[in-house]
């Protein structure tokens, strides 16, 4: 329950623990790839990161909130690419990505399905996946949970996982970090001495069973598992009324 009257669904779940991913945050860019997490990131700008920096999805730097769809009616700055680059090059940017696949040390695919000499499908390519995970904090949204994306090893490396960043050395692993990996199921994190993958906490209705079916590998599991945290009545004013009025967190994790 939240504000004592009002049933969060799984998707204002998903936003609320998206948002935390920046929460402090301070003047850093957010980047959020996903319905779910622009709906995150623009509820954090409301509450408790006030100096959150939003982009319009292209290259406006907005003042204002507008709802997921609508143009922002306050612009503070243009954002090129080459200033973009320069962004994540220093840091100053936390990036939450999606995921083709995603392994226990955070190791990400958004390359391709398969053998590289003949993949079986193929996805984004690279992109700016290396430089994001080597430069700037990076965090992963996965809207359905199941085996064939958290899997024992993927398929080709895309963003750079704990383990490969160690192996590189300092100059990998330096400004290398994974803050949170959030599903449909729960929030997780490598805060473990051999930095593999964590259940941080459950979203409300989801079983510690039903994680470990949907993970093709051995989670750290504590001996107590929380909940994700209860969205405030105003938060979920603020995504119902504000951010998204028009409903499309639950076309992304239906009920």
């Amino acid at each position: 329950m939240s504000g004592g009257t009002t049933t969060a669904t799984r998707a204002e779940y998903c936003v609320v623990a998206c948002a935390e991913a920046w929460r402090d945050a301070g003047e850093v860019l957010a980047s959020p790839m996903g319905t779910i997490p622009m709906i995150g990131a623009r509820l954090a700008k409301l509450t408790f990161s006030p100096d959150l920096l939003l982009t319009d999805g292209e290259a406006l730097l907005i003042a204002d909130v507008p709802a997921v769809g609508d143009e922002a009616e306050v612009v503070e700055g243009w954002l090129p690419y080459r200033q973009h680059l320069a962004l994540v090059a220093t840091g100053r940017r936390h990036v939450m990505m999606g995921t083709g696949q995603l392994d226990r040390h955070g190791n990400q695919n958004i390359s391709c399905i398969g053998d590289w000499a003949r993949p079986k499908r193929q996805l984004l390519g690279v992109r700016g996946a290396p430089i994001n995970t080597l430069n700037n904090p990076t965090s992963y949204w996965v809207p359905r949970h199941s085996p064939r994306v958290f899997v024992e090893r993927v398929d080709m490396v895309s963003g750079v996982g704990y383990d490969r960043a160690a192996a590189a050395g300092p100059s990998a692993s330096r400004y290398h970090r994974i803050p949170e990996v959030i599903s449909d199921l729960g929030v997780f994190d490598f805060e473990t001495p051999d930095r593999t993958m964590r259940l941080r906490s459950l979203h409300p209705g989801v079983t510690v069973e039903q994680v470990a079916e949907a993970t093709g590998f051995a989670l750290t599991v504590p001996d107590e598992v929380p909940y994700t945290r209860d969205p405030t009545a105003e938060e979920l004013r603020l995504i119902r009324e504000v951010v998204d009025p028009k409903g499309l967190r639950e076309r992304e994790v239906p009920a």
